[in-house]
């Protein structure tokens, strides 16, 4: 037998308490992040919810924390060896190609070392390109 929804869930269709549990599975992905990758992503992620429009939310995506507005916008991860900027936009890698090669890129993803966040100003760019992006595509 289902049981009846109750609480914040029912009442808003799941939005708010959706985003709460998208915002609990970050920090908790951020948590298990050893130094100094951690850091360097939460560096990242203040930069990214800075310039995202405020309608965006936090979720984990693939198993990485990301961003989402009006789509997939980024997300960002830790490995054993670097960090990763996802920017989920072959287009925006490429507007950016000359701003990005002091850094590793292949199909989709902008790696950079651990312990050395990329430049507020680049993901700025790279985040309002991509919002860009979404926005005219959901037009």
């Amino acid at each position: 037998m289902k049981k009846a929804a109750t609480g914040k869930k029912a009442a808003t269709g799941g939005s708010v308490a959706k985003a709460e549990e998208g915002l609990a599975a970050v920090e908790a992905y951020l948590a298990a992040v050893p130094e100094p990758g951690r850091g360097t992503l939460e560096k990242i992620r203040a930069v990214i919810r800075l310039t995202a429009p405020a309608e965006a939310t936090e979720a984990i995506s693939y198993g990485m924390p990301a961003f989402k507005y009006k789509g997939g916008l980024v997300a960002y991860a830790a490995f054993k060896n670097h960090c990763s900027l996802f920017p989920m936009s072959l287009a925006v890698i490429a507007q950016f190609e000359d701003e990005l090669k002091p850094f590793q890129t292949s199909k989709g993803t902008l790696q950079f070392p651990l312990d050395k966040p990329l430049s507020t100003a680049l993901v700025k760019k790279l985040v309002k390109a991509k919002v860009a992006e979404n926005e005219a595509r959901k037009k």
